[in-house]
């Protein structure tokens, strides 16, 4: 990496306080940037605020926080625009808001749907209306979505977040299409299983099935996913593609087919380690 890419460059980071989203914040401080992060959670928005100050090296670098719910523009454009006021538009705009709530279909009602993707999607999409008027203006600027290895392909239990994390790419397409003479830049990550909070939570409630399948996945740390997110952003590479998930779209798009036997003969197996054959 060169240690002072970022320098005077201004990151919004959606979801910045913890996991993926943090790790990548506080690399762009390391190589001399300034972030706004953005979560819900205020305390763990402050701590994460604390340690990211201790990492600056220039008078210029700032590190600032919002508690807000990135699903709500009402609240959350005019934070945006008096930040803008106070400072400047910002370079980069990173969406890493998201989560997943594995569970049996029949299990699942018509608002667990609605709300992974309201999270998964609108928890992106209201960021990026509320910045395209300033990035349009200016003709410049950066947008990286989160989607993941569950972008490529679906896989049981994951009916609510799967269509969210494709409905990301399909977004993230379009805008690049249409955005293109007003030099606006995309990128979508495609993390798989990363060792953060959020997966945690996932493996309270995720189905046996699920977790057995899960065994042969390389679990990533946020430290990882975020040198490899970083270095798809210095590259300006549209897909960014950490550890396996690079075959794992290459195979997806090119042998579909080979995919769903793999995935359908490891889901038999675990079924009959289950007892359920």
């Amino acid at each position: 990496m060169e240690k002072l890419y970022f320098k005077d460059k201004i990151a919004i980071i959606c979801g910045g306080s913890k996991g993926i989203g943090k790790e990548t914040s506080k690399l762009i401080v390391k190589m001399g940037g300034s972030v706004l992060i953005i979560a819900r959670d205020a305390e763990v928005l402050k701590s994460a605020t604390e340690e990211m100050n201790k990492l600056k090296f220039a008078d210029s670098q700032f590190v600032e926080f919002f508690s807000c719910d990135t699903t709500d523009m009402a609240k959350l454009k005019p934070l945006i625009d008096d930040f803008i006021s106070k400072h400047r538009v910002p370079d980069y705009l990173l969406n890493l808001v998201g989560y997943a709530y594995p569970q049996y279909v029949e299990k699942l009602t018509l608002d667990d749907f609605k709300k992974n993707m309201n999270v998964n999607y609108y928890g992106q999409l209201v960021p990026i209306l509320t910045l395209l008027p300033y990035f349009m203006k200016e003709k410049r600027g950066y947008i990286v979505n989160t989607s993941s290895v569950l972008g490529f392909f679906g896989m049981m239990s994951y009916a609510t977040y799967c269509p969210s994390k494709y409905a990301i790419v399909g977004l993230t397409e379009a805008l690049r299409h249409e955005l293109k003479p007003y030099n606006i830049r995309f990128s979508i990550l495609f993390p798989s299983d990363t060792d953060t909070p959020g997966l945690a939570k996932e493996n309270e409630i995720s189905p046996e099935e699920c977790k057995i399948l899960s065994e042969t996945v390389k679990l990533l740390s946020p430290e990882e996913v975020a040198k490899v997110f970083i270095k798809g952003i210095r590259k300006r590479k549209f897909n960014i593609l950490p550890s396996g998930a690079k075959v794992t779209w290459l195979l997806s798009r090119y042998l579909p087919s080979l995919v769903r036997a793999f995935l359908d003969g490891d889901y038999k197996k675990a079924r009959k380690r289950l007892g359920k054959i």
